[in-house]
This record gives C-alpha cells, structure tokens and sequence, in this order.
C-alpha cells in the first residue's frame, strides 16, 4: 500500500471518528477522487463516511471548488439581467414528480433569467434533464448552445452528467452512487455559468443551514435554501412542500442568514397528498403531465406545488414581497399561456434540431388533455 492511499485511509478512519476537515483538506481529497487516484473501495467509504458523520459547510466548499476548478468547463452568458439557478440535490426520500424545471419555466416567463444545472434521474423516475429530453430540449448539446439559450430565451440547462460540462469524472462517480452525499450537493452547485442567486432544495433537513452558509462562502449574493417535510415530518423532499412544512435558510443580500418554516395553509394551499404528487410510472407520462401543467388545464395539487416552489424564486428576485403574492403571479403566468410558450421559446433556443425538438413538443400537447392525465 502506497503513502497516498494510507493517507487516504486515515482521512477515512477520522471521518468515521466524527472528525471533520478543512476546506482546503475536502479540496484535496475531492480532487483525488475526481482524477480517480483512490481505488472505487476507498472512494466509497469515503463518501459514506462523510455522510454519515454529517457534512459542514467548509467541506462542502472544498468539494465544490474541487468539481469548479478541475471538472466544470466555464460560460459566462452576455445577459442583460443577472443569473438564477433553481435545483435540487436529489436522493431524498420522498418521491415526487418533477417540480423545480416546471418552476424555472414559471421563474423565466416572469422574465427572470435562469441557468439552471441538472442531472438525470439516479433513484427516481424523471430527473431534470430526463424531463427536458422528453419534452424536446437538446439536452446533449455543447455548453455553448446552453449559453445561447440563456441569452435569447432567458433559460438553458447545462448536463450535470455530460462530459461535454463537466469532461473530468463527475458523471462516472454519480452515476455509481445511489445515495445522498456531499457530491450530490456540490455537484449542483458547480454550475458552469456560476449564478449569482439560488433556489435550492436539500435532500435532508441538516443540511439546510449547513449549504446556506456554503452559498454565502463561495459567493452567492442571495439564496433560498429548502427542505420540505411530508405531514408527519418524517419524510422530506428537496422542494418546497405542500404536504407539511418547509425548512428554510434564506441568505439575504447583506450577509445575513434568516430561518423560518413555511406551511401550505399560510398561503391557502390546501395540503396535498402523498400520491397526488407521486411520480407516474413512465417518462413519457411524465412528459404529457409536465406539459399539461404548463398549459393550464387544471388547477390541482401538482399545479399547486409548481407555483410554490416558483413563487420562491419570484420573491427571491424581487419580482414579489411575499411567498403569497409570487404564487399568485404564478397561476397568473400559466393561465396567460406564457409558461407554455417559455418551454417553447427554450426549445427552439437550446437545440441543433430545433425543429424535432419543437415536433417531440407538439405531439405532447395535442394528446394532453385533463381527461387523460389527473395534474
């Protein structure tokens, strides 16, 4: 066994010890992993270790700057408006359908420019850029067609798990990996057009207060961070509920870190169910319902959780004072048909065949009917 890989195994044996590290120190060790210098055994249980122990924000950092730095090819979009990113860690554990890419549509009608970084499902049926696919965005494109979506539609995506984005190892690593851990938080956050404000669901409660103080470190200027609770609390998910109540950290613009709990009744929600916002069993029926919601055709829980979790991007932007208000405007936007023509719009921008991915959209829409699909 080689000097590297002991001292390797002794970060491991402190971890497992419930001692932390340095940023500097997690930067270190992340950049073995993403050069993959440890062996897949020793990688593990690192990740595993580091979970278990619980993650701080100074390590969470050194991940995140290990991924920016060596894994994350850089964009700097020419907008007139600054950029917002909206995502979720993944892996918690309450499944939903797919929430935060029906609310960036919303976020980006109500002329808010939106960069978002997204992965494809690992544990669930429909990840972001799973989502986007089906419904006709290029989502395999070059870093460089996603910059000018941004530019012209006011949206893109960059592939979390496209060599093209991140051309190091990120995708192998998640890809292999079925759990939460500090490379899911991270990796989110190794947005290539680096946003200046964020939205972001966390797959557990701890790690709200810790990835708020990340966001303030590596220089967010203000941010939502979330985790929302089922009605007994016992499962949650990285989205703003309507089941129970939502965690929030909220990084103001002046450095502070605000905390507070929102519930659907403070805002005339009805809370919803659990199945009423269960994934479908396929991605194509997940596509007829994401469209079906952007086109308005029934108010109901799933349109209910959308606007919410809009809504907080909307308020973070100062497009509204209050969570209430955004909500309003959201079934305002959708009603009017800008949503829908905003998914449009992004896919004629973030696409080399526009016109297959405008096809893929227009079949959707003409077998989507509120009949058919409860959303």
């Amino acid at each position: 066994m080689n000097d590297k890989m002991k001292k390797f195994g002794s970060v491991v044996t402190r971890l497992i010890n419930k001692e932390g590290m340095s940023r500097e120190e997690a930067k270190e060790v992340f950049t073995q992993i993403l050069i993959n210098e440890p062996t897949e055994m020793q990688q593990g249980a690192f990740l595993a270790a580091l979970k278990a122990k619980g993650e701080t924000a100074e390590e969470i950092a050194g991940s995140w700057e290990a991924i920016y730095e060596l894994d994350t090819v850089k964009v700097t979009p020419c907008t007139p408006h600054p950029l917002v990113e909206n995502c979720g860690t993944g892996m918690d554990t309450l499944k939903t359908f797919n929430i935060s890419t029906a609310a960036s549509i919303i976020a980006a009608a109500a002329g808010i420019t939106m960069a978002k970084h997204g992965a494809r499902a690992i544990t669930s049926v429909c990840g972001t850029v799973d989502i986007l696919e089906a419904v006709g965005v290029d989502v395999d494109c070059d870093p460089q067609v996603v910059k000018t979506s941004i530019e012209e539609a006011g949206i893109g995506i960059f592939n979390g798990m496209s060599s093209k984005v991140h051309p190091q190892a990120l995708g192998r690593i998640l890809s292999q990996i079925a759990f939460g851990t500090t490379l899911n938080i991270a990796a989110s956050l190794a947005n290539p057009a680096l946003p200046d404000y964020g939205v972001r669901g966390v797959y557990a409660k701890e790690l709200v207060q810790p990835v708020a103080r990340v966001m303030k470190e590596i220089g967010y200027k203000k941010a939502i961070v979330m985790h929302g609770l089922d009605k007994d609390g016992v499962y949650g998910m990285d989205e703003a509920s309507t089941l129970g109540i939502t965690i929030v950290a909220e990084l103001k613009e002046n450095g502070d870190i605000e905390n507070y709990y929102i519930g659907p009744e403070q805002l005339g929600i009805k809370p919803a169910n659990r199945a009423s916002l269960a994934p479908l069993n396929n991605i194509h029926e997940e596509a007829l319902r994401f469209v079906g919601l952007l086109s308005g055709h029934q108010n109901g829980p799933c349109t209910d959780i959308i606007c919410l979790n809009a809504a907080l991007i909307l308020y973070l932007m100062d497009v509204c004072t209050s969570f209430a208000e955004g909500l309003d405007k959201s079934r305002q936007i959708i009603a009017s048909g800008l949503a829908i023509k905003k998914l449009r719009d992004w896919i004629s921008a973030q696409n080399t065949e526009p016109e297959k991915g405008l096809a893929k959209l227009d079949s959707l829409l003409s077998k989507t009917t509120s009949q058919q699909y409860a959303i």
